[in-house]
């Protein structure tokens, strides 16, 4: 049974579009007035997971840059959750095809 208003008592994973691969790599984030470099936890093509207790808030935009086997990844995304302290619940904003292939690429790797 889902709730009665959106989102009401849904987890992050239940808000997800798509599945997510457990991956840990280094990652800088800039945003409002912070840069820092933090690691990721789990990816997939519409966002990711970030460890770090930047002062981040649900909305923020932020920029990261990431690579994968030497090629380089650089998205903006928005805040979609925070855990205070834990980390951020990004989501991807305007991948290109070709951010979404390589993303496709790591996530079928094993």
């Amino acid at each position: 049974m889902l709730p009665n208003e959106a989102n009401d008592a849904l987890t992050p994973k239940e808000k997800r579009k798509s599945d997510r691969k457990k991956l840990i790599i280094e990652v800088t984030i800039e945003g409002r007035s912070l840069t820092g470099i933090a690691n990721t936890r789990d990816i997939g093509i519409g966002g990711l997971y970030v460890t770090t207790d930047a002062e981040l808030d649900t909305g923020d935009e932020i920029s990261m840059k990431m690579s994968f086997d030497g090629e380089p990844f650089n998205v903006k995304g928005i805040v979609a959750y925070v855990d205070q302290g834990l980390g951020v619940g990004v989501r991807f904003k305007d991948l290109t095809v070709e951010d979404v292939l390589l993303l496709k690429r790591e996530l079928e790797m094993d």
